[in-house]
């Protein structure tokens, strides 16, 4: 239960995250990295709330505790990608 917070904010940086990397790097240049870029900052958000809030056993060392955020982070945001693809063309696909 004391993971959930920092799971709940990942989450939510997540779904935001993608749209806002979309809206600044939707461009003729910039279109290819959105997704990199939203991969990069939530992989780097796992890492920082993994520090700050509880994600791994009470011992874990930093290494580990960096390493469960960054997987916890990438994950937040394959499904946070989900979410999106979903709602903007339904279950039925583009």
């Amino acid at each position: 239960m004391s993971r959930l917070p920092a799971v709940v904010i990942l989450f939510v940086l997540a779904l935001v995250s993608l749209p806002i990397s979309a809206s600044f790097l939707d461009g003729e240049r910039t279109e290819d990295i959105v997704l990199p870029v939203h991969f990069l900052v939530m992989a780097v958000a796992g890492a920082v709330i993994a520090q700050l809030l509880p994600l791994a056993n009470a011992g874990a060392s930093a290494t580990r505790r960096t390493v469960i955020g960054v997987a916890t982070g990438l994950g937040m945001a394959v499904l946070g990608m989900a979410v999106f693809w979903f709602l903007l063309n339904g279950l039925g696909g583009a």
